[in-house]
């Protein structure tokens, strides 16, 4: 024992903190480790005990370690990338290329791509936090070309959005947007994605 048996209500600051510091230097526990004792210790003196209790600054804490995190270079996603077949290809350009997480691509909606300022509107994205992001230009067609296979698929009519023409393009967009505004677009039949 580390103390010697010795009752808590007999013990202060200097006893907590030299306990601290031997689970930090002795022991080589990690810093959630120590984390852990130290709030369970601060909670008997609040809570059981009914006296506050203040670390001293001597006290030693266990370091938390750093670790670099694996991340694939540019060249190394892009081949991963080119190697996939549709949907999987637009599926992980846009996770990619648009620093989409995973959630906020299974909860995108068509209303939240504009096509004219080549933008993604991500709502209560991590953190409950909107963003925009910006869409890229070689995604642009891919992505119109699932939206008009989901529309295709949910109403039975097809939609031509790559047209010239402007007044049925305007005409193409406010019937996507008032028909299937809501509508979420499966990049896949199956569940692709492990929920986690």
């Amino acid at each position: 024992m580390f103390n010697h048996k010795r009752h808590p209500k007999d013990m202060g600051e200097e006893e907590v903190s030299n306990y601290l510091t031997y689970l930090a230097v002795d022991r080589k526990v990690t810093s959630s480790t120590q984390n852990l004792a130290l709030c369970s210790i601060v909670f008997m003196y609040k809570h059981v005990l009914k006296r506050d209790l203040t670390l001293l600054t001597s006290t030693i804490r266990a370091k938390a370690p750093t670790i670099i995190p694996t991340v694939l270079s540019n060249d190394e996603a892009m081949t991963i990338i080119n190697e996939l077949k549709h949907p999987h290809h637009l599926i992980f350009s846009l996770l990619y290329g648009n620093g989409l997480r995973k959630a906020e691509l299974l909860r995108l909606r068509v209303k939240n791509i504009d096509f004219t300022e080549n933008s993604i509107y991500v709502f209560r994205g991590k953190g409950a936090k909107d963003r925009m992001t910006l869409l890229p230009y070689s995604l642009i067609e891919p992505l119109k070309d699932q939206i008009a296979t989901v529309v295709d698929d949910d109403t039975g009519n097809g939609i031509d959005l790559t047209s010239s023409n402007q007044a049925r393009n305007r005409l193409l967009i406010r019937y996507v947007f008032e028909q299937v505004s809501q509508l979420r677009i499966p990049f896949i039949r199956d569940n692709f994605f492990v929920r986690g």
